[in-house]
């Protein structure tokens, strides 16, 4: 089976510097260098789609634009490139949200995945409305996708649960191919319904030996349920022709971290709800000093942004290196972004993905038009 690789959207902004946020924190003022604009996230979706990525993820908050409808308009722009829309179960009803998805289907050519975002702040769901805790959500979530999967199979549907109740629901049509649905968290409940529900299972990249772990807990909780789980990871990257070139712009990055945004967006995040943004923050502590936590793996942009805070940092013979590292452990999906995200991508589409692609382990997803940069033989 060939490696999966999807890219990222930045609809909070982009710059040549981390752009915040996430997790209830605000986006920093880098990102405005580079406005979220449909022309630009559709260079970069572009630029995806010619490299060989499968998809491109979008976030969901109040510190971005909102994935929905931002990626319908991007999708105009494209031809094969997937949207991996993250969207909160608890914003929108089940049917609306099925619904929804079946349009996007339709109208994209089935290029709609789905990433289920349960939300782990309880300040920023108020601001939404929603005043349920943690675990109620997570349950809600249950619920929600229960519901969802029974209209995208025709099924009519009669619910009333503990927190979502529908009567007679169902789809006049119903989405082809149906959208797969990707999902993370790192607390118990979130394992359940992973297990009960998901299609890809995603984790923050941490060290290999906590993924590991991660995989095992998931796996066997889905097999308990009669199911499997594919596993996919969400990481940053920085890939050069040399492993001190590679260094060279994660120092950039540092130099650029102003001590006062990073004491502010570390308290913030402290006090968040989410055990994965809790297991990221532990990875740095809050310091500068010794962020290559595992070989080629940095937590340093952790230090201003929420959510997803490491990166594979070195030459493209050692980020390929990494990647089947976690490929070993039964990883096939990597969802991957990087400062700025147009650049980025070329630097690791024309970098690694050649390299695994001689190894046999990765092939172009599409046929394009003109020989993409990624098939073009390398030399060591």
């Amino acid at each position: 089976m060939s490696l999966i690789f999807h890219w990222f959207l930045p609809t909070n902004g982009d710059s040549r510097h981390v752009v915040g946020g996430g997790h209830g924190t605000p986006a920093t003022a880098f990102g405005r260098n580079r406005p979220p604009t449909v022309a630009y996230l559709s260079q970069i979706a572009r630029a995806a789609e010619d490299l060989g990525f499968v998809g491109a993820l979008t976030p969901t908050g109040a510190w971005c634009e909102d994935a929905w409808l931002t990626t319908a308009m991007v999708s105009r722009h494209t031809e094969r490139l997937k949207f991996l829309v993250a969207f909160r179960p608890g914003f929108v009803s089940p049917t609306l949200a099925a619904q929804m998805a079946s349009t996007f289907q339709r109208q994209t050519g089935g290029r709609l995945l789905l990433n289920v975002v349960t939300g782990g702040e309880s300040h920023e769901q108020r601001a939404y409305g929603d005043f349920l805790d943690k675990d109620a959500r997570y349950r809600r979530t249950g619920e929600f996708l229960q519901i969802v999967r029974d209209l995208w199979e025709g099924k009519t549907v009669d619910l009333s649960g503990e927190h979502l109740q529908v009567e007679d629901a169902r789809l006049a049509r119903v989405p082809d191919p149906v959208p797969e649905v990707y999902f993370g968290g790192s607390s118990p409940i979130a394992g359940e319904i992973a297990a009960r529900h998901v299609d890809v299972y995603l984790t923050w990249g941490e060290p290999p030996a906590q993924v590991a772990e991660k995989i095992a807990w998931v796996r066997g909780l889905a097999a308990k349920e009669g199911r499997t789980v594919r596993f996919g990871i969400r990481l940053h990257v920085i890939t050069r022709d040399t492993a001190e070139q590679a260094w060279t712009e994660a120092d950039k990055l540092l130099d650029g971290f102003d001590p006062v945004t990073v004491k502010s967006v570390q308290a913030g995040l402290a006090r968040s709800e989410s055990e994965g943004q809790r297991r990221m923050l532990a990875l740095h502590g809050g310091s500068r000093e010794d962020l290559e936590i595992h070989p080629n793996l940095w937590a340093g942009i952790g230090l201003v942004r929420g959510g997803a805070g490491t990166a594979l940092v070195g030459s493209h013979d050692e980020v390929a290196e990494r990647i089947k590292e976690y490929h070993a452990l039964g990883i096939d999906e990597f969802v991957l972004s990087g400062y700025p995200h147009l650049e980025e991508a070329y630097w690791f589409g024309e970098g690694v993905l050649p390299r695994l692609a001689a190894q046999g382990l990765w092939q172009h997803p599409f046929a394009p038009t003109t020989a993409s940069a990624a098939q073009v033989p390398f030399t060591s």
